[in-house]
């Protein structure tokens, strides 16, 4: 039988070394959150967004979903961006896909989705995906490589889903009443472990 054991001894370990090192790590946060990014990533397991920037507890503000999808009329979504930015204040958006992305490949893989599944969240969803894509899905076909086709699909999905990340209300209002906002558009590379910048806007800056 699975049970929960591993993991609170894990979490009890971890606990005792932050206290060790610093006896203030948990009272620091106990009243307030004051994370100085937003972090927009996918779901995936392999790209925790805290681990990868070395983030402690109060630094990051996040919000995840399959394939880092901004989707106007997805309230999840739309709320965590607007508390985000009205209310955390944050200064900082960080949009990042990751290469071998599976939600990128299941769009890719979309008309082979059998029937009885359009239905179905996850499909509607990979629908949204496929249609945010079709630009970069153009642009691809002439790719014999799929590993390579993948990787420039993830790239094309991060620029697809920025464009509507910075022409969505709560950013614009941001930018219109004047705070220091800076949205970046980034991708995980899961063999090197390192993060790669492939777009940056601020309030000065024309919309891409």
């Amino acid at each position: 039988m699975t049970t929960l054991k591993p993991l609170l001894a894990k979490n009890r370990s971890w606990a005792l070394q932050r206290r060790q090192r610093n006896p203030q790590y948990f009272h620091q946060n106990v009243h307030s959150q004051q994370p100085h990014s937003l972090w927009i990533g996918c779901s995936d397991s392999r790209v925790p967004a805290e681990v990868l920037t070395g983030a402690h507890p109060g630094e990051l503000f996040v919000h995840r979903n399959i394939a880092n999808m901004v989707v106007k009329g997805d309230d999840n979504f739309m709320s965590v961006l607007q508390y985000a930015l009205e209310y955390l204040k944050v200064s900082r958006i960080v949009l990042c896909g990751h290469y071998g992305c599976g939600g990128v490949q299941a769009a890719l893989a979309l008309p082979g989705i059998p029937l009885s599944d359009e239905n179905s969240p996850l499909a509607r969803r990979i629908t949204q995906l496929r249609e945010a894509l079709t630009a970069g899905l153009a642009q691809t076909e002439g790719i014999e490589d799929e590993t390579e086709k993948l990787n420039q699909l993830v790239e094309a999905n991060v620029l697809a889903q920025f464009s509507h990340l910075v022409a969505a209300e709560p950013v614009l209002n941001a930018w219109r009443s004047g705070v220091q906002l800076d949205v970046f558009g980034c991708v995980y590379d899961l063999q090197s472990g390192h993060l790669k910048e492939l777009i940056q806007h601020s309030a000065e800056e024309p919309s891409p």
